[in-house]
């Protein structure tokens, strides 16, 4: 579709649907939980020579990156970063990339509530 017309999406866009889809699922029963944390994309992870337990590699390639967040005074809330580069490019198709992205999210979040991924399923 041309740019113009009203229903074009962006790869972009639709990585960002996927993204939504895979939270509001989890949501249904996971509602307290996810109340405050935050979603993210970057389009590639930072350039950096060693990345710590909170990232999810294949390989050595990042997917996605959970900052813990900070409470206090000044709260930072907790927030799930996704590189869409690389999960798009280990997608066969949207299909593929929709469970990939529903398994990063589930990992990552099970690492932040400290519970075996199973268990949010």
């Amino acid at each position: 579709m041309p740019a113009s017309v009203p229903l074009f999406r962006t790869r972009r866009d639709i990585f960002d649907d996927l993204i939504l889809d895979a939270v509001e699922g989890l949501e249904r029963r996971w509602a307290d939980e996810l109340a405050n944390v935050e979603f993210a994309v970057e389009d590639v992870p930072p350039d950096l020579n060693v990345y710590d337990t909170d990232v999810l590699e294949d390989g050595e390639v990042p997917l996605a990156r959970l900052l813990p967040g900070r409470p206090g005074r000044q709260p930072v809330p907790p927030r799930i970063v996704l590189y869409r580069r690389p999960l798009e490019f280990r997608a066969v198709d949207r299909e593929d990339l929709a469970d990939l992205i529903s398994n990063v999210v589930i990992e990552q979040l099970a690492n932040l509530l400290g519970v075996d991924p199973e268990e949010l399923n």
